[in-house]
């Protein structure tokens, strides 16, 4: 495509005319360094650090470009009867002249997106088998993959989706985690992080909100938190091996060979931006943009009445004028934090020398405790600002694929018992 910094002289590029231009000299050099502090085996005190550029092999949604025009065509048919007349029935005429109902482009231009990582750590001893790390982790991409819907640019097109390199990102994290290698029974390892991330787009497979008819705004418009930004993370997990009792067969027949599994998950809540779907472009295309913010109005409302304790304030927003982005910042708001407790227990018995038989039984958010999805966030619907899904479910799977939805994090308790022979 040429024009695409003034979309309204958007036009066809001449038949033959490469995708984008290929980059080169994307050289990604690594770094890292260790230095012992103090040494010591049980008590040692160690230093890492490193350091690199890297380059995203994506990109975006150009590798659905063949999916649309040129290269098909959509007949509509309505009212239609059976059987279909000749006509009707004929294929519609696949052509390379406008108008056009829907295409992928890219900038001519489009490079490869990279980030800049980097790391420091300081890992001390605590004993022969246990450690604790304190880690500082930051990483920023520039030039990251943005899709861009522009809606009805001029009157040759309908919708044209650009993606070029007009995203960032920026994150920063502290780590803590602490260590124990199998010793006596126990082995453990916990972990807490406190982060944040900020970008642009935190995807390169769909389209940004902010665009308007005719026109490519500023994407730092839509800079904010991260889909994916969570703040605080505290998971741990613990394995413990009963021990071996010697006194006694019948106690040591009941008691013996046990080991117990637990796991604990705890993390803040994820952002949930608020989009309006009330102001349709001509042609029926809707556009997600964010609304208004009406002063004076708490955004969020709190009561023992709400599911999860509180839903968004529908009255603190109002429609933006038609085609335009509202003053309402992206990713301000967020939904529930998410919390569970997983238990297990197993043992092998020996039933020949070549034979066992091993028993183990798993009860995920033992506690049972309410997980809340995030609440729903089209202003233009009923139930905006309420919670409709518990988390497990509210994050997909089953028969949509990933995980069935009873064994994801934030489902309802479950217990399940397992036999396995194993020879």
């Amino acid at each position: 495509m040429t024009g695409l910094d003034n979309p309204a002289t958007i036009a066809l590029a001449p038949r033959g005319t490469p995708l984008y231009q290929t980059t080169y000299g994307n050289v990604a050099p690594r770094l890292g360094i260790a230095y012992q502090l103090r040494g010591s085996s049980t008590y040692g005190l160690t230093l890492r650090a490193g350091s690199g550029i890297f380059y995203d092999l994506g990109q975006g949604s150009t590798g659905g470009a063949s999916s649309y025009f040129p290269y098909s065509a959509i007949k509509q048919i309505s009212p239609a009867s059976f059987p279909l007349s000749p006509g009707d029935a004929a294929p519609p005429a696949i052509t390379s002249n406008p108008p056009v109902a829907n295409i992928v482009v890219a900038d001519p231009h489009l490079k490869l997106p990279r980030s800049y990582q980097w790391n420091v750590a300081l890992e001390q001893s605590l004993g022969a088998n246990q450690s604790l790390s304190l880690t500082y982790i930051g990483a920023i991409g520039r030039d990251l993959i943005r899709s861009n819907n522009l809606y009805f640019p001029n009157p040759a097109f309908q919708l044209v989706s650009v993606t070029d390199n007009s995203a960032t990102s920026d994150y920063h994290a502290l780590q803590v985690k602490f260590q124990r290698t199998l010793s006596r029974g126990l082995q453990m390892v916990a972990s807490y992080t406190f982060s944040h991330s900020i970008d642009s787009a935190s995807t390169d497979a769909f389209a940004a909100y902010l665009n308007t008819p005719g026109s490519l705004a500023n994407p730092n418009i839509d800079r904010g938190n991260s889909d994916f930004d969570i703040r605080h993370s505290f998971t741990a997990g613990v394995t413990y091996s009963l021990p071996y009792l010697s006194s006694g067969e019948l106690v040591r027949a009941t008691l013996s060979g046990w080991s117990l599994n637990a796991f604990v998950l705890a993390r803040s809540a994820p952002p949930d931006d608020v989009v309006d779907s009330t102001s349709p472009f001509s042609g029926g295309l809707a556009f997600y943009a964010r609304p208004n913010v009406i002063p004076g109005e708490p955004l969020e409302l709190y009561g023992a009445g709400y599911p999860g304790g509180k839903i968004f304030n529908q009255a603190a927003f109002a429609s933006a004028p038609p085609g335009q982005q509202g003053d309402f910042g992206r990713n301000v708001l967020r939904g529930f934090g998410a919390s569970q407790a997983d238990v297990g227990v197993q043992r092998r018995f020996r039933l020949t020398e070549t034979v066992g038989l091993s028993f183990r039984a798993e009860a995920f958010n033992i506690l049972n405790h309410a997980n809340f999805g995030n609440p729903n966030n089209n202003l233009a619907e009923p139930m905006f600002g309420r919670s409709t899904q518990m988390l497990a479910n509210s994050l997909g799977g089953g028969a949509n694929g990933g995980f069935n939805p009873l064994y994801q994090v934030g489902g309802p308790r479950s217990i399940q018992l397992a036999l396995k022979v194993q020879f």
